[in-house]
């Protein structure tokens, strides 16, 4: 009988590098579990509300409201467009704080009764553009028609970035504001109406100004201050808030210009949702009632939210709602007519479908060793999602004027597959069905060739951006190459990431600050982090 050997120093090494690699995965997927649980927890003794992401700039001085009063709260943020989709799946919530009411005929009431809403203030969703263009263009001190931007988008004398009209409330706000004006402001906006070949014809014409689309208004303010754009689409309160950031670093501040044909206006309300608890009504009306007093109006004041309703108030504070960045609380704001909820549906997936302005967009997929099984499927998933019709329900899916490549990558990376026409992608599916998992991880060399197939493409007519998503560290190649060949390109191509397993978010962070991109995790959803990204895109 053969003597057993005893184990050599390497193999026990390696033994305790699995065990070890196998405990922190158990440990960090409880960890996840215990998140996602404390995400759904649903506390009686906590009022447990739903923001629209813009109201986050608040929070402190709610909060200390709160615990001075003995009132527990716990605010959660979100999209406009996401809000619905939570309170519709079921999750419990005791209050909504939407940006604009028009959302709220959205939540099913079969679902969650919504009660007691009411406007706790006004934020016009306007143009603010940087003040030497304003007056190149002929804007500043004169009456300015949503046709005079128009022409100058038209005549390519203006771009500007905005956020996404099927994810966020200023970007749906101001197109619905636009279908509202170039239609002639009909009683009714209608569905034939928004049909009308000329009426989508303009409507295209706009969109083909837009240089950069943001998923949410925050991060819209942030690309904005990062990059160099010479306009942007945004709440008034926005454009204070970028305003006075813009001073503070030196730069030129932007010009509000109020189309006198109307303005869209976000009311923000705050609605109660009833869970038949005495104790949450009770505390909900405290909150409420805190932010409809002198104390709370005094702080959304200071926040650049008019508190003032139809009318003017020549007493603004000056500080706050500057007349030397064309703000003027001095004049009255036609307000634009929203349409049925029916037709807010329809004219956004025309949005998505036919008026937005075509993206060329790379996919750098992670199909390194780690992603072997689980992992491999999941990602699969979440491209069967974005490529297919699957997508058309969250009005995020592509078109055929789209352009779009794939590249996978590993411990090199594979020649890319690429289709023109955004539909029709089942070779693109096919790739990613046969491709299999295997070796190292060259996150800078796929985001490299990813820029390379994008760094030509003509900014006149395709938005461009690279979606990255990977699973681990780098470990071919150095962010160096990755910062050099992005600069050489001197084009706005942002990067954005999505984590999965154990990606390392310091190398993705450093890659959206070099390209004025987003990091996003998919750590627990991925399929809900590629439909994030592509509000970005």
């Amino acid at each position: 009988m053969r003597e057993k050997k005893g184990i050599s120093i390497i193999e026990f090494v390696v033994i305790m590098f699995i065990l070890l690699f196998i405990v922190q995965s158990c440990m960090a997927g409880m960890s996840d579990k215990s998140n996602k649980q404390k995400k759904r927890e649903y506390r009686s003794d906590t009022l447990r509300v739903l923001s629209s992401s813009e109201n986050q700039v608040l929070e402190t001085e709610i909060l200390e409201y709160a615990n001075k009063n003995n009132l527990k709260i716990d605010i959660e943020y979100a999209d406009t467009i996401d809000i619905m989709e939570t309170i519709n799946s079921g999750e419990k919530y005791d209050a909504v704080w939407s940006s604009n009411s028009i959302w709220l005929y959205l939540i099913d009431s079969k679902v969650a009764s919504v009660k007691n809403s009411k406007s706790l203030s006004i934020n016009p969703v306007i143009f603010g553009i940087k003040k030497s263009k304003a007056e190149e263009l002929g804007f500043v001190g004169k009456e300015i028609y949503t046709q005079d931007l128009i022409d100058a988008i038209a005549a390519k004398k203006l771009k500007f970035s905005m956020a996404s009209p099927v994810s966020t409330n200023s970007g749906a706000s101001a197109y619905l504001g636009l279908l509202q004006t170039l239609a002639g402001n009909p009683e009714v906006l209608t569905s034939e109406i928004l049909n009308q070949s000329g009426l989508k014809n303009e409507l295209k014409t706009f969109f083909n100004g837009v240089e950069r689309t943001s998923g949410s208004e925050d991060f819209l303010s942030e690309s904005f201050l990062q990059g160099n754009y010479e306009a942007v689409v945004t709440y008034e309160s926005a454009i204070i808030e970028l305003n006075k950031e813009l001073e503070k670093q030196g730069k030129e501040t932007l010009y509000a210009i109020y189309p006198i044909d109307g303005v869209s206006i976000s009311d923000s309300v705050l609605a109660y949702i009833d869970q038949k608890d005495e104790n949450k009504k009770n505390g909900f009306e405290k909150l409420q009632s805190y932010l409809l007093s002198e104390e709370g109006q005094k702080m959304l004041l200071n926040h650049g939210r008019r508190t003032w309703f139809g009318g003017v108030n020549a007493n603004a504070p000056k500080d706050i709602f500057n007349p030397s960045w064309g703000i003027d609380t001095t004049k009255y704001i036609t307000p634009v007519k929203y349409p049925s909820t029916s037709v807010i549906e329809e004219a956004l997936g025309l949005y998505q479908s036919a008026l937005r302005k075509p993206v060329h967009v790379a996919f750098c997929l992670d199909f390194s060793g780690s992603m072997y099984g689980e992992g491999y499927q999941e990602l699969q998933n979440a491209m069967e999602y974005v490529l297919t019709e699957k997508a058309r329900k969250d009005y995020i899916q592509f078109t055929g004027e789209d352009k779009i490549d794939i590249l996978t990558f590993s411990s090199k990376v594979d020649e890319p597959v690429s289709k023109d026409a955004g539909e029709g992608t089942e070779n693109l599916l096919d790739y990613i069905d046969e491709s299999e998992p295997y070796g190292s991880t060259a996150i800078y060399e796929c985001s490299i060739k990813a820029l390379d197939l994008l760094k030509n493409e003509n900014k006149e007519i395709y938005n461009t951006s690279v979606i990255l998503m990977t699973d681990g560290q780098n470990n071919v190649g150095t962010y160096k190459d990755l910062e050099k060949s992005y600069q050489s390109i001197k084009k706005d191509i942002p990067i954005y990431s999505i984590t999965f397993g154990s990606a390392d978010e310091r190398e993705l962070n450093k890659i959206a600050s070099l390209t004025n991109g987003k990091v996003f995790d998919g750590k627990s959803d991925l399929v809900k982090a590629f439909k994030s990204v592509r509000g970005y895109n």
